[in-house]
């Protein structure tokens, strides 16, 4: 385990900690996941589009439009409820985090990202959820990606670590409300054979 340099303790880097056999059953969950909820772009409230294509899977997904950013029991596409977090998603986080602060951590969202080559996410803090005392965290599957984190204001300068196919990241406690997001991925860099690109899987306690 390492921590992100002069970053403040709550920001917790875990690299390679997932071995190719738990990323391609990750990887392959996902796909389920998107063939129940597809991938698409989702709307800024100004009107603008995200690069990054975007599903969900849990009890409330992440979604954003014209109405703002929220959560939501249903896909607002279709009406129908997300799809189920999968065991292997959830195997995975208990696995990460069983020799952590946050080895207790129950989540019932979870985003995924895909980026693909062009794609990034502007710094941002993710404040839709209930209770901010619940860590964020995200698993990286596929090319690797700059991942920044900066400070508690947009304006403050981020600094940025190579997240890598296997890595995980948590972002609790002191780190919880920092703005992050991805500068740019490096395409070519998968060791997935079935994905080009990058998968991000976020785990949240929404509600």
């Amino acid at each position: 385990m390492s921590l992100f340099p002069c970053v403040p303790l709550g920001t917790l880097h875990i690299r390679a900690s997932l071995d190719q056999s738990t990323q391609t059953n990750l990887l392959n969950d996902a796909f389920k996941v998107s063939e129940e909820a597809p991938f698409s772009h989702a709307r800024t409230k100004s009107g603008g589009v995200y690069s990054a294509k975007m599903t969900n899977c849990g009890d409330v997904g992440w979604w954003s439009d014209a109405r703002g950013y929220r959560y939501t029991a249903v896909d607002p596409r279709s009406g129908i409820p997300w799809p189920r977090i999968p065991k292997s998603f959830n195997e995975a986080l208990k696995a990460v985090l069983s020799e952590t602060d946050e080895a207790g951590f129950k989540p019932d969202a979870c985003l995924i990202n895909h980026y693909t080559a062009n794609a990034k996410m502007g710094l941002h803090q993710d404040k839709d959820e209930a209770n901010f005392s619940q860590p964020i965290i995200t698993i990286s599957l596929g090319a690797a990606a700059d991942f920044l984190i900066g400070g508690f204001a947009r304006s403050d300068k981020p600094i940025a670590a190579l997240v890598e196919s296997g890595d995980v990241l948590i972002m609790g406690g002191e780190s919880r409300m920092r703005f992050h997001g991805i500068r740019k991925i490096y395409p070519g860099t998968s060791p997935l054979p079935d994905l080009e690109g990058r998968l991000s899987l976020t785990f949240r306690k929404a509600t």
